[in-house]
Order: structure tokens, then sequence, then C-alpha cells
């Protein structure tokens, strides 16, 4: 990229119990949910009001698509929850680093008690010339946004 160039690019990388494990190709779907509960009354004239107040927290999810340098650490620990159903044994606070050209670090987002809930192969066309990814959905009950 020539120096001045308008175009933004960011490198997005993953750390894993407080090491960086890998950079990824692209962090997508970051997602946290409230549940609301809803309060039915009626006034004394015969009129129903509905109120809705915040309930709790649900857990969250992000979207984690990996590219070719994959790392074993983060591959272990996506198998170890996938594949032999130990979420509690293996969640692990999980950070996403978002972070510019030159690799210094803009913004952190913490998850805290993240495991693998779901993983996507790649997909496979015979004559294409694109690089295989696969997707890791990570579930998490806490975000902290630094």
């Amino acid at each position: 990229m020539a120096e001045g160039d308008p175009l933004s690019t960011h490198i997005f990388g993953v750390q894993l119990g407080g090491y960086n494990v890998e950079s990824v190709k692209e962090i997508s779907n970051l997602t946290v949910d409230q549940d609301v509960v809803e309060y039915k009354q009626v006034t004394e004239q015969g009129k129903l009001i509905v109120r809705k107040q915040p309930g709790s927290r649900l857990p969250g999810e992000v979207t984690i698509t990996r590219g070719l340098d994959q790392s074993s650490t983060f591959t272990n620990w996506i198998k170890e929850t996938i594949n032999n159903g130990a979420v509690n044994t293996a969640r692990q606070n999980l950070t996403i680093e978002i972070k510019d050209t030159t690799g210094a670090t803009l913004r952190r987002i913490q998850l805290a008690n993240a495991w693998a809930s779901r993983w996507e192969g790649p997909t496979l066309t015979a004559g294409e010339s694109n690089a295989a990814t696969e997707t890791v959905t990570i579930t998490f009950e806490e975000i902290t946004v630094e």
C-alpha cells in the first residue's frame, strides 16, 4: 500500500489465555443480547399497559474466519470443546485484537468464559484458486471492549 493511501486495512489477532495464538482473516457477527421481560398491568380505568424491563444477559457470540496460518493451540482448543463436549473444562478467556498495518493494537475485545460452539469446514471447489478457510463460532459469557 502506498504511503498516505486512504484505504484503511486492519489485522485481527486472537489471544487465548493471554497469549497471541493466531492472526485471523475475519471477525464477524459479534452480538450480545439481553432478555426483555414484559409486565402487564391494568389501570383503574381498565386500560391494559405493557411495560418492558431489561432481563438477564444472554451469552454472546462471535464468528471467526480462519485463514491459512492456523495455530495448533487454537485448533486444539476448538477440537476440545467441539468434539469432546468439554465445555466446562475448556472455557477460556479469549481476546480479539484489532491492529493497524504497523501491528499496533487499536482495540481489544475481551471475551470471558468463551468456548467454541460451532465449526464450519472449508468449501472446496475444484479449479478455484481461493484459499480454503474455516469458520468457528465462539460463545462467551462476558464482554469488555477496550
